[in-house]
């Protein structure tokens, strides 16, 4: 399956060949179905399942737009870990347990820029909750690929 795919994604790269590093070309594409992916679950949640309301805990209430955030990261954490490890960074040499404690560090931080970002965009400054996803998104995602390409998939 790894094959089939790695052949799909560097069929369609043959044009882009001198513009972009084949790394940096799947790291788009895996990344851009991860993101397609997590766009449409933080929607499903924030919208059907949650209805746009708040989600008491007991403990604590969280908006509906943290809650389905949270939800939502550890299915495409686990998607997006896979695809980098075996479609774009197959030759880096750490251990797969060292690559997920990276990996999950640096989600971690993700995690909490899109938090942060989440709650100003959407508490503060009112934009509405799925817009708000996509620009704490477009601010992650150079964060993540310098971080994952050089820390959590590095080659030793």
């Amino acid at each position: 399956m790894i094959s089939a795919i790695l052949k799909l994604i560097d069929f369609v790269y043959y044009p882009f060949r001198r513009i972009i590093p084949v790394e940096m070309y799947r790291y788009v594409i895996c990344g851009s179905a991860n993101l397609g992916f997590d766009v449409l679950l933080y929607f499903i949640f924030y919208n059907f399942i949650f209805v746009k309301q708040n989600v008491d805990l007991s403990f604590v209430v969280l908006s509906p737009h943290i809650a389905s955030l949270f939800v939502v990261f550890p299915i495409t954490f686990t998607t997006g870990f896979l695809l980098n490890r075996f479609i774009t960074f197959p030759k880096s040499n750490l251990k797969w347990s060292v690559q997920l404690f990276r990996y999950l560090m640096v989600a971690m931080g993700a995690l909490v820029i899109n938090y942060l970002m989440l709650k100003l965009l959407v508490d503060v400054l009112g934009i509405y909750p799925t817009p708000s996803r996509l620009i704490t998104i477009l601010v992650t995602v150079g964060y993540s690929f310098l971080s994952q390409k050089k820390y959590s998939f590095k080659i030793v």
